[in-house]
């Protein structure tokens, strides 16, 4: 392996390396924003292996791109970040979130200003933080047949995908959970709702993901070992891990794994020798110790402590507990369990009894939250397509869905279309050279949706109303169905602003000399 001290750089300064950059993020927001709205299209890409892949999921295009010249690759890396920034945080928006990136930095290098960059920048923030506050105040809280609608838009309009997913998130209700299962198995979509737990903890560690294009962790019918106690050794869990791989099943650990173990659990997770999954404890202080109970009545597994007694050097077998399956991303874990048993029903009355005497606190919502781990459901939705093509297309479009319509229960909706940002445009009373940059680029997204339809854009009158580009028709958005989750809105605004204020203040880039 080249030593990192030992590659050779080149370095690009001034326009030179502006303009390549920014080369870059067109190329890159170019591809992605043809996917954006209604009527965007799909795109045709092809994987390392050569093999043909048809998406219309703007982070699925975005981190396909891989450009020669390292310069203008910096630039559209920088962008994907801000895409897969977005994603984490809000499960959609990369598309979004590009294209203002990119309207923002057009913008800038377009306008002659006297005005000082940093005052620029100030200035863009401000009004960030202003549109955010705006787009706060007009959010509509989803309920009902909202649910369907939101659903029905972030499966690209597709109206018998965004039925079946918004039933699905009505089934489970408040403290159930919505997920996709990996493997379509026929040509139809259906929904399956089991019983199930979410805990508000992702893996520790990367290498144990499964699946690389989710980043995701799943284990089928995993052995479960809960350990509140830090684990130093991997000999104090090393009978548990033997015992799973003579039974052949993985293991998940919901636990504290220091150094050593934590290394040694990863090289034989890389070498094959076992299939496992680390996840931090949730809660803290004593709340800990009351939401690894609840686990462990919901699993059948042994909650282990030293601080009420047990010896973590004595672990053992039967102290395992199991699931259906288990899957893990980096912020959460789902547990799919066959039906709750006795205890988790019984711990869930006397939580109920809690949370009708206790006041609205710290205390209420950790009770809410344990109620979600003890008595959650789980709606898996399978996807089912005629050909391995459509299906990758399908999963993408109900992940996309998935996600947004979770965001949307989370903290409401607002117009969409671009028409939320539009009137956040028009809302912005100050006058500068920063503020004129940002309002600009916040019409962007209206006008590529109304571009890739087909249609001219036509500045709107009044709030909340917009073209509907498969009508051709001016609707009130909201009552239309045409709605954005306002998180993924502000999360998109937000990185975009973060990202575009980075390069803008950029004038050197130092990117590793490629062999011809």
């Amino acid at each position: 392996m080249q030593n990192p001290q030992d590659i050779v750089k080149t370095l690009s300064f001034g326009s030179d390396a502006k303009d390549k950059v920014f080369a870059g993020i067109d190329k890159l927001t170019q591809a992605v924003s043809s996917t954006l709205g209604a009527s965007g299209k799909c795109v045709i890409l092809e994987d390392f292996m050569g093999r043909p892949m048809i998406t219309k999921d703007g982070v699925t295009v975005a981190n396909s791109i891989n450009l020669k010249d390292p310069v203008e690759n910096i630039g559209a890396t920088l962008i994907r970040e801000a895409a897969r920034k977005t994603v984490s945080e809000a499960g959609d928006g990369t598309t979004t979130a590009a294209v203002l990136a990119h309207s923002l930095i057009k913008e800038a290098n377009n306008k002659e200003t006297k005005e000082s960059l940093r005052k620029i920048k100030e200035d863009i923030q401000k009004a960030c933080d202003s549109t955010i506050n705006y787009l706060e105040n007009i959010v509509v809280p989803v309920e009902g047949d909202m649910i369907d609608q939101v659903a029905t838009i972030s499966s690209n309009n597709d109206k018998e995908l965004g039925s079946i997913i918004g039933e699905a998130f009505k089934q489970v209700g408040k403290n159930g959970t919505v997920m996709m299962d990996s493997d379509g198995k026929s040509g139809e979509t259906t929904v399956e709702v089991v019983s199930g737990s979410q805990i508000n903890q992702g893996y520790m560690n990367a290498n144990f993901v499964t699946d690389t294009g989710k980043q995701t962790v799943t284990l089928e019918k995993p052995l479960i070992l809960l350990v509140s106690s830090p684990i130093s050794v991997v000999r104090k869990i090393q009978v548990v891990l033997e015992y799973a791989v003579t039974n052949n099943r993985p293991i998940l650990i919901i636990g504290e794994l220091e150094k050593q173990p934590m290394s040694a659990l990863i090289m034989n997770k890389i070498k094959g020798n076992i299939k496992a999954n680390v996840v931090a404890p949730p809660g803290f202080n004593f709340w800990k110790k009351d939401f690894l109970d609840d686990i462990a009545a919901v699993t059948g597994a042994t909650h282990i402590n030293e601080e009420y007694g047990d010896d973590v050097d004595l672990i053992t077998p039967d102290m395992l507990g199991e699931c259906e399956r288990a899957i893990s991303d980096s912020k959460s874990t789902v547990l799919k369990i066959k039906e709750i048993p006795k205890e988790a029903k019984e711990r869930i009355l006397e939580i109920e009894d809690q949370l009708k005497s206790s006041d609205p606190s710290l205390k209420t919502q950790k009770l809410e939250e344990r109620l979600a781990i003890l008595s959650g459901n789980v709606a898996v939705i399978s996807v089912g397509a005629n050909s391995d093509v459509e299906l990758k297309e399908k999963k993408d479009r109900v992940d996309d869905a998935i996600h947004a319509t979770k965001a949307a229960v989370k903290e409401g909706i607002v117009p969409g279309g671009g028409v939320a940002l539009l009137n956040a445009a028009n809302n912005i009373k100050e006058k500068s050279d920063g503020t004129d940059i940002f309002i600009e680029a916040l019409k962007y997204p209206y006008k590529k949706i109304l571009e890739n339809a087909g249609l001219e854009y036509v500045p709107q009158k009044g709030k909340g109303k917009g073209i509907n580009v498969v009508t051709g028709e001016t609707v009130d958005m909201i009552k239309e169905g045409i709605i954005d989750p306002l998180l993924v809105t502000k999360s998109a605004l937000k990185n975009a602003v973060s990202v575009a204020s980075t390069i803008l203040s950029t004038d050197c880039v130092i990117s590793n000399m490629r062999e011809e």
